[in-house]
């Protein structure tokens, strides 16, 4: 009679346990016993973003690490943008810096002078052969980002534009049309005056003061920032801004702010709470504080475009973004950047732009993004959604309008 053979199947975590102590006394791997699985490879992301917009971006992350096994994408919230971008260039000289990091708008300019530290993204997607086109990119978003060559040098990650919210409980309070949200500034007036009578103690007020009522004012009404084609033309740009148009502007919100009509709440996002909470009835800020106002707030919201002066010729104009873009670090090594091309390829997908998008209020920052989300009928069953593209691309942009690169 032959003799009966009996298979042990040891747990897989003492297989593992096993075949790693073999491998590291340099022995063979016993038959039988598996072989330990390639650790996937770590990606740092460094970001910006907290809150419900913080969470939009977390899954990303987790869905892009979910579609494949070779690279893990870590994201780590380090501040706001300032702060972030700092805590970058301190990693870069102890050589402790990610792979990517988020960078605001503003800093472009700080960026594209950094050419030792910074892998522009038309290269890394290059010398990884994957697939990566200006043109498949919205114009109003890569005119930021790239050089006079037209080769991008970050990845248009967030990009945003102000907007106008209202509050339609408050404007029924005050008698005021809840479907029509005002389109001038002297509407926009009006109805604050409406809504302090009605009991509220805020008329309207803004985030982002500067990009508001300075930088996109002036691209809405076509008017000069900054010579050299607000920069865009060279680095000796000289600042325009202190004109006519925007003297009157800022000396109307100050007359406006004795009332309370316009109420200065603070710097960067200061003002959002104000609105969310019921306190403003109006509020100017980013299309995607649309995340955090719905997460937030327990009243109807409603959507308008940015206010303009209806005497200035030529206005409304266009609307310029702000938001960030994703920059890539020198110094990695060279599996992460690999991985970094894997990673923007997905971000480029348009199903995944397009949830991007409606989730956040982002700008979608492909035009098959932007397709697909119209072909769902986004648009239609979320009025007011389509605002911040429309703005941005109302007329072709201007020298004024383009963009500003300071």
């Amino acid at each position: 009679m032959a003799a009966t053979v009996r298979t042990i199947q040891l747990p897989v975590t003492v297989r593992v346990a096993i075949a790693s102590l073999i491998v590291l006394l340099g022995g063979a791997v016993l038959p039988g016993v598996a072989a330990p699985a390639r650790a996937a490879t770590q990606l740092q992301w460094w970001h910006a973003m907290y809150g419900q917009l913080g969470r939009e971006l977390e899954k990303l992350a987790a869905d892009f690490n979910a579609s494949q096994s070779d690279y893990q994408v870590v994201p780590s919230y380090k501040g706001n943008y300032t702060q972030t971008v700092t805590a970058a260039i301190f990693a870069f000289r102890s050589r402790s810096q990610p792979a990517i990091v988020q960078v605001n708008e503003i800093a472009t300019a700080t960026m594209m002078a950094a050419k030792g530290a910074v892998y522009p993204v038309f290269e890394l997607m290059h010398d990884e052969h994957e697939e990566f086109s200006p043109a498949a990119y919205l114009p109003a978003v890569t005119g930021y980002y790239t050089d006079i060559d037209g080769n991008m040098l970050s990845f248009p990650f967030n990009a945003s534009t102000p907007i106008l919210y209202y509050n339609k409980t408050l404007f029924r309070a005050a008698g005021l049309d809840p479907e029509a949200p005002p389109t001038t500034w002297p509407e926009v007036g009006a109805a604050a005056k409406r809504l302090l009578a009605a009991g509220a103690p805020c008329g309207f007020t803004t985030a982002w003061p500067s990009w508001v009522n300075i930088e996109n004012f002036s691209a809405y009404h076509n008017l000069p920032l900054a010579t050299k084609a607000n920069g865009m033309g060279g680095m000796d740009a000289v600042l325009t801004f202190n004109n006519p148009t925007v003297v009157r502007h800022v000396a109307q919100l100050a007359e406006w702010q004795k009332t309370k009509a316009f109420d200065y709440s603070g710097r960067a996002t200061a003002a959002e709470p104000r609105f969310q909470n019921g306190e403003c009835g109006i509020f100017i800020g980013s299309s995607a504080t649309r995340a955090d106002i719905l997460a937030n707030s327990k009243f109807e919201v409603g959507y308008g475009r940015l206010p303009f002066w209806p005497d200035v010729a030529g206005a409304p104009q266009n609307t310029i973004i702000g938001g960030a873009t994703l920059w890539v670090l020198r110094g990695r090594p060279g599996a992460e950047y690999k991985g970094v091309a894997k990673f923007f390829a997905y971000l480029s997908r348009p199903e995944v732009q397009a949830a991007w998008h409606q989730h956040t209020g982002y700008l979608p920052i492909t035009q098959a993004a932007y397709d697909l989300t119209r072909a769902q009928g986004f648009y239609q069953n979320h009025p007011g959604t389509a605002i911040s593209i429309e703005q941005i691309t109302l007329k072709p942009p201007t020298e004024n309008s383009k963009g500003l690169r300071l």
